[in-house]
């Protein structure tokens, strides 16, 4: 009987101790379910904070690409300017060459007038000493 009891202790302590651990299991599975569910909104908080950083991101890429547009668009415009004020300095120049020829040109005919004009006051001078000889003689 001793052995009875003593093999009802041995399962009774086993029991016991068999409870124990169930408990401590079930106490740790309900702590790994609160982790979990925790871990589970933390997830849940990162996946919609990584949703509105990709839609931040799409919309700042979308300005980007606006903003790049214009930016090429400009850069157009400018070198189209920069075009046109090449092409209207050489306009310039190629006229001011021209008004330099034109302004030589006028100081050679200015001359060659002077000159005639010289030469007509000398004949008419001429003339009128020849027509007063003519008219003495």
């Amino acid at each position: 009987m001793d052995a009875i009891k003593k093999k009802m202790q041995a399962m009774k302590l086993e029991k016991d101790n068999a409870m124990d651990r169930a408990d401590l299991a079930e106490l740790q599975g309900r702590d790994a379910n609160l982790r979990a569910e925790k871990a589970e909104e933390e997830v849940r908080a990162l996946q919609k904070k990584i949703q509105q950083v990709e839609n931040d991101l799409d919309v700042v890429q979308e300005s980007l690409g606006q903003a790049n547009t214009k930016l090429e668009e400009k850069d157009k415009a400018l070198q189209n300017a920069e075009g046109e004020v090449a092409a209207l300095n050489r306009r310039i120049q190629l006229i001011e060459e021209d008004l330099e020829r034109s302004e030589e040109r006028l100081k050679t005919a200015t001359a060659k007038l002077e000159e005639a004009v010289h030469a007509a006051d000398e004949s008419e001078r001429m003339r009128k000493v020849l027509e007063n000889r003519s008219m003495s003689d």
